[in-house]
């Protein structure tokens, strides 16, 4: 029997328990009843994030971007097809480095777009500048434990 998730909500933070084979049906967080595992990228606040990096037992994939970017936006659509292959196996998420320039001091970035994957409470991979959806994924799908 597959081990269970826990899983941070990315609308409340709350922290959610959930069966492994649970993660296909579109889970929603028991307090707030947002998705937990959609499968497109969402928004963390630098305290969100935190919380998912040191809780959740699912990779965690983060995009540090920021709005006026050029590199960033051409992305954005890239990582949402990421973020649909990936459904089940991995969350994606966004950290805006301009709204929470405390985020990119935090996990010493140097440049955006900059991605992380986080696995276990700890970075287990780093990759810079912009890539095609096929890059992200495999990229995740090679440094995420199976």
């Amino acid at each position: 029997m597959p081990s269970p998730h826990t899983l941070t909500c990315p609308s409340c933070a709350a922290g959610n328990r959930l069966p492994a084979d649970k993660l296909s049906a579109g889970p929603k967080c028991g307090t707030c009843g947002a998705r937990l595992a959609p499968a497109k990228p969402f928004a963390l606040d630098p305290a969100g994030l935190k919380k998912a990096v040191k809780t959740d037992t699912l990779p965690l994939l983060v995009d540090f971007w920021a709005p006026w970017c050029g590199p960033c936006r051409m992305m954005a659509p890239e990582f949402e097809k990421a973020a649909q292959a990936l459904a089940g196996s991995a969350r994606l998420a966004k950290v805006n480095t301009q709204d929470f320039p405390e985020a990119s001091g935090a996990y010493a970035i140097r440049g955006i777009p900059a991605l992380i994957l986080f696995s276990g409470g700890r970075e287990v991979a780093r990759l810079a500048g912009a890539r095609p959806a096929a890059d992200i994924t495999a990229f995740a799908r090679q440094h995420a434990p199976a």
